[in-house]
């Protein structure tokens, strides 16, 4: 297998599909790696790390050497000794309490390892574990988790009906993960929302590019967009390319939009921060757990001839949030958009030599001012929220149901949200379903040739999510958007 750089960055968009190439952390092989030390210790760490002596070693193995033993032999039920050995490594690393420190078993290890030139398949959504519960972290845009309407902090509880609890995350994501055109079952909480729905989720294959750029007119200026959907291996390269083909049509602004996307590779943030911030100061630190710091500086000496401003959600995560820091930070830019996720640590792996791997939050990442924004994530400097309909809920209804007059629960909030948001006036949006709801759903319907009965059925809940999801995509009605191109022109 080709293994360039092999990572697991818990992007469900791989995780979850046949090819295991994300995993909301990062691995790398033995390559440099510009923004992340080196897996060996330094002479600092290892005079930070804990001094026990040869005997208090010995004796600590002893004790452990004792309980396998017993177990092994007098449990009332016969062991195999690989799963005792497997539980303790499982049981250390469950004792940090960290979501993104993972053991992983030599077979799980393998089913998730995979080359970042391959082809990927799956829901395409990042996920993390939270208060022991399966969380999705962001969904890739236009992915098969952002069309079902699934958003960040959704807690994933069951999967086909079966519930997850007390598997690990990627016990979890095997289940989850499957062939292109299969349909998965996610029953979801989410935050806010008192009963937890169903969704179901088409997978496909999801895209290697990760850069997507195009130029805007407004008021006589030509404005520069480019949009990071993750950091993957060639993200740099083509951000490089794609920049310097916008600035060649003589752009007097720039966006750059990390709106969704979870993170990945930090090498490809240095690429990309190199080319916007100066060498006053440094675009991320590296924080040991001895406090001792690596700062990393761009080599550029002039800033662009023109302003930057940055989109950030509460999906834009880990790697998405160093370059959103290092532009705020460092490059004095704006930030337009919601708080970001706030993930502020980094993983390396450090394989156990049979095939498993450890994969351990080892560093802190600080900002240039050396922030640590770790379940704070950054702020935006012109704070904006997208219109309601944006977060509304899909509409999950069981098997011959309906919504009909004088019903009331968050169901029928929904779809008035929706109804609203489609310019369907539904009179309300308190959950009780009015005649003007009914009349607003009879419009609705017609104009999208349903039978016109004003009630919600799978087909007009179907359709209202459809109609919905080609309003949110629409940069016309991109409220964060259309802000961040007028910072620019201010």
């Amino acid at each position: 297998m080709n293994r360039k750089i092999i990572t697991v960055l818990m992007l469900v968009s791989v995780l979850i599909g046949a090819a295991g190439m994300y995993a909301g952390i990062h691995w790398f092989d033995n390559g440099p790696v510009a923004a992340v030390p080196s897996n060996s210790l330094t002479d600092s760490e290892q005079a930070a790390a804990p001094q026990e002596s040869p005997k208090q070693i010995a004796e600590n193995m002893e004790k452990i050497k004792k309980a396998y033993e017993i177990i092994s032999s007098r449990y009332v039920e016969e062991m195999e000794p690989n799963e005792l050995i497997e539980g303790a490594i499982q049981g250390m690393v469950n004792t940090l309490e960290d979501p993104y420190s993972v053991y992983m078993d030599k077979d799980t290890a393998e089913q998730f390892t995979q080359s970042l030139e391959s082809s990927f398949e799956g829901i395409g959504a990042e996920v993390g574990m939270q208060n022991d519960k399966v969380t999705i972290v962001s969904p890739f845009r236009g992915s098969p988790a952002e069309k079902a309407g699934l958003q960040p902090n959704d807690q994933i509880l069951k999967v086909d009906e079966e519930d997850i609890a007390g598997l690990d995350l990627y016990q979890a994501v095997l289940k989850i993960r499957g062939e292109k055109g299969s349909v998965v079952k996610l029953q979801i909480q989410r935050p806010g929302v008192q009963e937890p729905f169903n969704v179901d989720v088409t997978r496909d294959t999801i895209p290697i590019e990760t850069v997507y750029s195009e130029t805007y007119e407004q008021e006589g200026k030509k404005v520069g967009y480019i949009q990071i959907t993750s950091f993957s291996q060639n993200t740099g390269a083509d951000f490089k390319e794609q920049l310097a083909a916008i600035e060649s049509d003589n752009i007097e602004g720039l966006v750059i939009d990390v709106r969704g996307n979870p993170g990945g590779l930090l090498d490809q943030v240095q690429i990309i921060a190199s080319e916007l911030v100066t060498q006053e100061k440094p675009y991320v630190q590296i924080e040991q757990r001895n406090g001792e710091k690596q700062r990393f500086f761009s080599s550029i000496t002039e800033k662009k001839p023109y302003e930057i401003v940055t989109l950030i959600d509460n999906g834009s995560a880990s790697a998405s949030e160093i370059l959103a820091g290092a532009l705020k930070e460092a490059g004095g830019y704006e930030v337009v958009g919601d708080t970001s996720f706030g993930k502020g640590t980094v993983q390396q792996p450090l394989e156990l030599g049979d095939g498993s791997n450890l994969k351990l939050t080892m560093y802190k990442w600080l900002t240039p001012d050396g922030n640590w924004i770790h379940k704070d994530g950054v702020e935006p400097t012109v704070p904006v929220k997208q219109p309601d309909y944006f977060y509304a809920n899909p509409i999950s209804l069981d098997e011959n149901e309906e919504l009909t007059f004088d019903d009331n629960n968050e169901k029928v909030k929904n779809v008035q949200v929706m109804l609203k948001g489609l310019g369907f006036d539904p009179g309300r949006e308190d959950g009780y379903f009015s005649k003007e709801t009914e009349n607003a759903l009879k419009s609705f319907q017609s104009e999208n040739g349903i039978p016109n009965t004003g009630k919600v059925t799978n087909q007009t809940a179907e359709q209202l999510q459809t109609k919905l999801l080609e309003a949110v995509r629409s940069k016309e009605n991109d409220v964060q958007l259309k802000e961040a191109i007028n910072t620019l022109l201010k």
